[in-house]
């Protein structure tokens, strides 16, 4: 053989090496492929769900809300999960499309398995049949890590359907530079306390803000574009004596005491007490004026701490006006909820997933950015916590804001329209007192005649 047909012998041998090696290699990587697709079809697929909702904690400063909490949560359940092949999917939605993420994705693959958001939203889908008690998964040492109270009103007929992970609280606030800037200092305390004004105060306070203030500088937080923080406007409703519920949890607002309170709002509307035009603005707005020094009383919690903080405002905090003096806020607690979507392994493993975050330290400390519901982590970040003291000092001043109805987001949606007719004056107080009960009773009532609870 000469020397030619020597050298393309070889250039065929080494064609034939790539081209065996490429096959081979592009074989194991089809085959990787493939691997990977049977695993994700032959795993349980879990959905969890979160509306956009902040979140701090003191041990992952990464952690800026409850979508990125989950999915690190997720990521080490996938991979420490022995009973089951799990893919955990956490999705975050937008608050305004919530039914269609929850209701509207019932007995699909895109079904909520494990929900993760505020008590006043997830108490509504109890009463579709879908939620699951968790008694059967809460073991002694968890029930005895959680207060009594936060168990208390995440129960419906003695069973509890939500886990509490975060307690939160919203109290008044005030610009302190701007009390003192018209002559209210007397008002104003260093002190890290929530304060407590009486009627009589918030009238001095409130018409001396009115009187003194710059034009465009506002005395107290109000709106009624849309339902996002109608509790506040609920809980400004029992200012003069009135429950706003009656013992079976409906509407009970045109008595004396709530025809009082939605006048002394009409009256606080004419003397420019809100913001112009309220009845088109929303809590964000407030905030923003209140952030640009435009407002005295704004709303705070734990979480706007952290925003508040962030401005230049050198603010306190009082509770909303009562009739006794003590004032109250609007106290609720972030968790979990289950959904039975007709899977009895699945149903184990979103059980598991909710139990593996209060069985695990290391996820139960994600809770000690707000006020934890966990004893453990509050007295191990007692130091941390120090600013949250007095949240927890003023739980006594707290009341259920929902009356445990089975339809409060229908209620949500009719109540802030009435806000708006307030707002705008043409009716009278006794009207208004009517109209708010009447409409949302009837959703009440709607909520009450679909309810089903889960058997």
């Amino acid at each position: 053989m000469n020397k030619k047909a020597i050298i393309v012998l070889l250039i065929i041998v080494l064609i034939i090496l790539a081209l065996g090696g490429y096959f081979i290699l592009h074989s194991g990587e089809s085959k990787n492929v493939e691997t990977a697709k049977q695993n994700e079809e032959q795993a349980i697929i879990l959905n969890i769900k979160t509306p956009v909702l902040q979140m701090n904690s003191y041990t992952d400063e990464e952690v800026k809300d409850t979508y990125t909490f989950l999915k690190k949560v997720a990521n080490a359940f996938e991979k420490e999960y022995k009973d089951a092949n799990v893919k955990v999917k956490v999705k975050q939605f937008e608050k305004e499309d919530e039914n269609e993420e929850i209701i509207g994705c019932f007995d699909t693959e895109k079904a909520t398995d494990i929900l993760y958001e505020e008590y006043f939203n997830m108490s509504t889908y109890i009463h579709t049949g879908k939620v699951v008690s968790l008694d059967d998964m809460i073991t002694e040492e968890i029930k005895n890590d959680i207060d009594d109270n936060y168990w208390e009103i995440s129960k419906l007929n003695d069973k509890i359907y939500m886990m509490p992970f975060l307690g939160m609280q919203n109290t008044l606030c005030y610009n302190k530079d701007l009390f003192r800037q018209v002559g209210l200092e007397k008002y104003v305390t260093d002190e890290d306390i929530v304060q407590k004004w009486s009627l009589e105060d918030f009238e001095i306070i409130l018409s001396t803000l009115q009187k003194k203030l710059p034009k465009n500088v506002y005395p107290m937080l109000m709106y009624g574009k849309n339902e996002m923080g109608d509790t506040h406007v609920i809980t400004l409703l029992r200012s003069r004596g009135s429950t706003f519920f009656d013992e079976n949890g409906r509407i009970k607002l045109n008595t004396p005491e709530g025809i009082k309170a939605v006048q002394w709002l009409m009256d606080c509307n004419k003397k420019g007490y809100f913001p112009a035009n309220a009845e088109n603005i929303e809590i964000d707005d407030c905030y923003n004026l209140f952030a640009n020094g435009q407002l005295a009383i704004y709303i705070n919690n734990a979480v706007l701490d952290a925003s508040l903080s962030k401005t230049n405002i050198n603010y306190g905090n009082v509770n909303f006006p009562s009739i006794d003096g003590k004032g109250f806020n609007t106290t609720f607690l972030n968790g979990f909820e289950v959904f039975d979507n007709e899977n009895e392994e699945k149903l184990k493993v979103a059980k598991d997933f909710v139990k593996y975050v209060y069985e695990n330290e290391k996820w139960l400390d994600y809770s000690s950015g707000a006020i934890p519901c966990s004893n453990s982590v509050a007295t191990k970040f007692s130091e941390e916590l120090k600013n949250k003291q007095k949240y927890i000092d003023n739980l006594d001043s707290g009341w259920n804001f929902t009356g445990n109805n089975p339809n409060w987001r229908n209620v949500r949606a009719v109540f802030y329209p009435n806000i708006q007719e307030l707002l705008y004056g043409q009716k009278t107080a006794e009207e208004i007192a009517k109209q708010i009960e009447d409409t949302c009773n009837s959703a009440i009532e709607k909520g009450y005649e679909n309810s089903k609870l889960h058997e």
